[in-house]
């Protein structure tokens, strides 16, 4: 019974530390001991994700979550075949980067993209980093020339920076030449602000022909994600006739606030997140199913 007792004492000690470290916002694993007390035992991988699901719990109630977001699986050891969707092929398209809306997966994941970079809210970078939801950006930079040092910080904090064009043309009205120059300009941009050239791409409003993914591909792109739902503050948008989530559809919505939107990106990102989870969808990083 001594020797029983010693060790709950011992845990208790333990869990304390833990959870201190917690509270201070400190790495659990890197929390010295006060002199004279034991070092709480090394956490294993089951101990360290119920901590980082607790943290995430707290987080989505700290940021007027309805229930805490679903923790997406682990990236597939094998990445998806990304070919052309039906309908969106264009003539002698079979080399240049395909065009598709959602990822082919069983994976119950759904994937966030935000577009352009109108809106700079610090809020929601504060909100995506504590909720730690994946999101990739697409950016033109007749939007984001404004404060680059923003989207260094989304950056910095794992999201992929991608290219929307220099000035968010209808590209299919330009010739080749100048095409060219809004997608290539624009990766040359990317690389000088932000340090690397994308793979990804996406075309204003969606729009695009031949020439596009020509000029596309000779700077260096790879593949054109478009969307198959759209977020709004206070709605969603659908593109199939059942109006409704299915695994690996890419979701798009805009850095807006209230000047365009009746509420804000932090708003945005609660309705988002109550109809992924509710229909029991976790949101996955979609550079890691390409």
């Amino acid at each position: 019974m001594k020797l029983t007792a010693a060790r709950t004492g011992i845990a208790a000690l333990a869990l304390a530390g833990i959870v201190s470290g917690c509270a201070s916002g400190a790495d659990p694993a890197s929390v010295k001991p006060a002199p004279g007390r034991q070092a709480p035992p090394a956490l294993d991988a089951a101990a360290k994700a119920r901590l980082a699901q607790a943290a995430r719990a707290a987080a989505a109630k700290r940021w007027g979550l309805a229930k805490t977001p679903l923790t997406a699986p682990a990236p597939p050891a094998k990445k998806p075949v990304i070919e052309f969707r039906d309908g969106f092929e264009v003539e002698d398209g079979e080399d240049l980067p395909p065009v598709f809306t959602t990822i082919p997966t069983k994976d119950k994941v759904v994937f966030l993209t935000i577009d352009d970079g109108a809106e700079k809210d610090p809020a929601f970078l504060r909100m995506m980093s504590d909720l730690k939801i994946p999101y990739t950006a697409f950016l033109s930079d007749y939007l984001v020339k404004e404060d680059y040092g923003y989207f260094r910080t989304m950056r910095d904090r794992g999201v992929v920076l991608n290219n929307h064009t220099l000035h968010h043309p209808y590209l299919p009205g330009l010739s080749y030449q100048r095409q060219k120059r809004e997608i290539c300009g624009m990766q040359d941009v990317m690389k000088k602000q932000f340090g690397k050239r994308p793979t990804l791409f996406r075309p204003p409003y969606g729009n695009y022909n031949e020439d596009t993914l020509r000029a596309a591909k000779s700077c260096g792109i790879k593949a054109a994600p478009l969307w198959n739902e759209e977020i709004f503050v206070d709605h969603w948008d659908y593109r199939e006739w059942d109006r409704d989530l299915h695994p690996g559809d890419i979701v798009l919505t805009h850095f807006r606030g209230k000047e365009d939107w009746k509420g804000t990106m932090p708003d945005m990102v609660r309705r988002f997140m109550k109809m992924v989870t509710d229909k029991g969808y976790a949101v996955a990083r979609l550079e890691d199913y390409l």
